[in-house]
């Protein structure tokens, strides 16, 4: 038999997500496509991959080592097509994102950008929106990936952000009083919108971390010691998202790339259509393989 780089794919999507129908949306199938296929590959192998749990999937040891190996097969095929069939795309591609998106999302858009276009260089650049935007406008970056309150930036629209009150698991601080949060430095949009919310709620709080980063802000909320504003999409355990009975929902944020019109490269133009790809496609918090746990 022979292990195909379609057949591989889905495999480490549905290994990836433990869940076929979040491993179909990524692959732009069915589920029944998924389940057919993963049915063929476990035949073909005479070996059971997958144990079927009530909330999906499990892997077996089988399935574990065929995963293992699968990346590896993924990426050697994925770097000799790049190598042959696209060597003349290089350069330099200076990308701005918030720091949000720079952590969780891009990533695995840049590894998987990195395989295909192995010769172009990608510099990223972390910062607020609003300072992102500047720096594009003094052609200072080629792509930006930025926040905005109603996409009063422009560019083009990839998602609605919901913004979501995330607690500690197995804490439950958000019954403490002053309410302890931890927040963006300031300047932050999830920032102002939460210090709103409380304030027009006439809920007492107080500032317990600051940080310039999501690991910061998050591992304050980990650790059991505040609660947070964060993007809906971010991938992390040992959070609860508070439900509106407990405090206000907050707004969503518009997500959007923009690019610099000077020397518009192939680079550029590639990377921005990996970019959007995954943005678009992305599902919201309520059906994410990886949900971060409600408050019941």
């Amino acid at each position: 038999m022979q292990l195909s780089p379609d057949i591989l794919r889905t495999f480490v999507a549905a290994a990836s997500t433990l869940n076929f129908t979040h491993a179909a949306r990524k692959r732009y199938l069915t589920q029944s496509a998924v389940s057919m296929q993963m049915n063929r590959l476990e035949q073909d192998l005479g070996k059971i991959l997958f144990r079927r749990v009530a909330r999906g999937v499990e892997l077996t040891t089988d399935g574990e080592v065929l995963l293992k190996f699968s990346r590896r097969l993924l990426a050697l095929h994925d770097e000799a097509i790049a190598s042959v069939t696209q060597p003349e795309v290089d350069g330099r591609i200076r990308l701005g994102a918030a720091e949000d998106y720079a952590s969780q999302h891009l990533p695995g858009i840049l590894r998987r950008f990195g395989k295909r276009y192995p010769l172009v260089r990608v510099d990223l650049y972390c910062d607020l929106s609003d300072n992102l935007m500047e720096m594009l406008h003094r052609d200072e970056l080629d792509l930006c990936l930025c926040n905005s309150e109603s996409g009063e930036f422009g560019g083009d629209f990839l998602r609605n952000e919901p913004v979501v009150w995330a607690a500690p698991e197995y804490a439950e601080i958000e019954k403490e009083s002053p309410l302890p949060l931890a927040v963006f430095h300031q300047g932050c949009m999830f920032r102002r919108w939460a210090l709103q919310s409380l304030a027009e709620q006439e809920i007492p709080y107080r500032i317990a971390y600051s940080s310039p980063s999501i690991a910061g802000v998050l591992s304050a909320v980990k650790a059991g010691l505040a609660i947070a504003p964060v993007g809906a999409s971010i991938q992390t355990t040992g959070l609860r998202i508070l439900p509106d009975r407990v405090l206000n929902s907050l707004p969503s944020a518009v997500v959007s790339l923009h690019q610099s019109n000077n020397h518009v490269s192939k680079a550029q133009k590639y990377l921005a259509h990996y970019i959007t790809k995954e943005f678009r496609s992305m599902p919201f918090v309520t059906s994410h393989p990886r949900l971060i746990k409600q408050t019941k």
